[in-house]
């Protein structure tokens, strides 16, 4: 019913590629493509990894407490009067 795909095919599908998307993109088609792939691949490891973990210390309370406490920055802004 269904056979393999041999080099004719192939040459014919690299030709439809080249038309539709030029010479000039390929190279950025295919960089682009590696990139997803590792960040992919990076991403499926590391929910892998966490689902083996089992969690045996909490986050420490301080790394919260420092993300809620205001910046110099922000006391500055707040205490100039608008017009």
């Amino acid at each position: 019913m269904f056979r393999q795909i041999g080099p004719t095919e192939i040459i014919i599908i690299l030709a439809v590629v080249i038309l539709l998307f030029g010479g000039k993109k390929l190279p950025e088609l295919a960089r682009g493509s590696g990139r997803a792939l590792r960040i992919f691949k990076a991403e499926t490891k590391g929910l892998m990894d966490e689902d083996d973990e089992t969690p045996t210390t909490p986050k420490p309370i301080e790394a919260r407490e420092v993300e809620a406490t205001p910046t110099q920055a922000d006391a500055e802004t707040q205490a100039k009067p608008t017009d």
